[in-house]
């Protein structure tokens, strides 16, 4: 293997760096500098990442990270690695769990802790839907005409890590320097000089490949190729899609001037079909 670090975009890397008990203090520090609108979190306890519905035929929810604070608070963290239909009603539903969860039996007056779902996303939305350069969406509940936020209870943090695009000497905040970290590590041969500090210190360890016994080595070289390979699906779908698009077009151009009456082999020069292909039209 080349990298000398792993990639936190794969499952083993992400549960490596977040997921462990050993490693609970840089998923807490992470968490800090993402949700920064509340008091420090100071401990978190893994919760069950498999959550069932409440009657048997209920579709169930498997949470990358789920983990509440000393306050109560729940945190869904998820890894997204590719574009999904229907992404943003999936986080909607799995925030779910983690509200009705907290139901008590007997005399319970509803009121909830607050719930964060934070995912980390290694695609972009739609283009038409977002601004070109944010590339983090909070969400919450909102009165629509004031914008002011109605309950602040649940929150939703989406990070397009696409769009994060600073160099390693533009990093100015802890809260940069993560995202830097998660976008970039396995690129990385040694600790810039800017992310040495403690708890980065921590995460280079934890990530170094080398330090891992041949199990660890061969399950992570497992998880990055399932990873390469979801992703080689992907870059050929889009591919294909793309090259329909542009044969549909170039389809389309051709109609319109053998309709109006252009000579076949001025339309092949214009679309680059074939002759067949326009006289077959």
């Amino acid at each position: 293997m080349t990298e000398k670090y792993i990639n936190p975009f794969t499952d083993f890397g992400f549960k490596k760096l977040f997921g462990e008990e050993a490693n609970k203090d840089l998923l807490i520090d992470f968490l800090n500098e993402v949700i920064h609108d509340k008091a420090p979190i100071l401990q978190l306890t893994f919760l069950k990442n498999e959550q069932l519905g409440s009657t048997p035929t209920d579709r169930k929810a498997v949470f990358d990270l789920y983990c509440e604070n000393e306050r109560g608070e729940r945190f869904i963290v998820e890894l997204q690695k590719a574009r999904q239909k229907f992404f943003k009603d999936r986080s909607l539903y799995y925030s779910t769990f983690a509200i009705q969860e907290q139901a008590k039996t007997g005399d319970w007056d509803f009121r909830l802790q607050s719930v964060y779902s934070i995912s980390i996303m290694d695609f972009v939305f739609d283009e038409a839907q977002t601004h070109q350069h944010k590339f983090r969406h909070d969400v919450k509940l909102v009165e629509t005409e004031t914008g002011v936020v109605f309950n602040d209870k649940l929150s939703f943090v989406y990070l397009e890590m696409p769009k994060f695009n600073k160099h390693v000497e533009e990093l100015e905040t802890r809260y940069d320097k993560w995202l830097y970290v998660l976008k970039n590590l396995p690129r990385l041969e040694k600790i810039p000089e800017k992310l040495r500090e403690r708890i980065f210190l921590r995460l280079f360890e934890s990530a170094e490949i080398a330090k891992y016994n041949p199990q660890e080595q061969r399950s992570y070289q497992d998880s990055v190729k399932a990873y390469r390979d979801w992703k080689n699906v992907l870059d050929t779908a889009v591919e294909e899609a793309t090259n329909q698009a542009f044969k549909q077009k170039e389809l389309e151009i051709a109609k319109r001037m053998k309709t109006a009456g252009e000579p076949v082999g001025k339309i092949s020069l214009f679309t680059g079909l074939s002759i067949e292909e326009i006289e077959n039209l």
